[in-house]
């Protein structure tokens, strides 16, 4: 069979099994950590939102429901809330003054940053109280490979 086949093919029962693994660890690690995190969230969504633009720049409205897969009106009151606590801008697009550009704030950066620092020190600390050396190696390279899927 070849690659371009077997890319369309249905999943082997195997692998689905593999992927339900997978989902449930990952989804059981990501509601442990929020629940074990120091800092209060600002809610899924917003943290979303937030990470989006810290990562990528400034973005409009369109594009951020777009490239989170949101739907606008619950992007705008997700954007409403922050733009009143400070943590993004909205500004008018020069080149188009129907649209207005979001961009994350200082105060948007520190308490994105506060929120990750605080789960990463949770997950640092139950990873070196639980997993072996060797385990810490393998869960390095499964995150890289968890990365990789989540860009294809």
């Amino acid at each position: 069979m070849t690659s371009a086949i077997k890319q369309h093919a249905e999943p082997a029962g195997e692998l689905t099994a593999l992927a339900r693994e997978v989902r449930e660890g990952v989804g059981r690690l990501d509601w442990r950590m929020r629940a074990e995190a120091d800092a209060p969230s600002p809610g899924a969504a917003a943290l979303t939102v937030l990470s989006r633009l810290s990562r990528a720049g400034t973005h409009t409205p369109g594009e951020l429901a777009e490239t989170e897969r949101m739907h606008p009106q619950s992007l705008t009151r997700i954007l409403a809330t922050l733009t009143s606590r400070g943590l993004v801008t909205r500004t008018a697009d020069p080149s188009d003054g129907r649209r207005s550009l979001i961009d994350i704030t200082a105060a948007g950066r520190a308490v994105l940053r506060e929120y990750s620092m605080s789960r990463e020190k949770w997950l640092a600390a139950a990873m070196d109280r639980s997993l072996s050396t060797t385990e810490q190696e393998l869960l390095r390279m499964a995150s890289q490979l968890l990365k990789r899927l989540a860009e294809s």
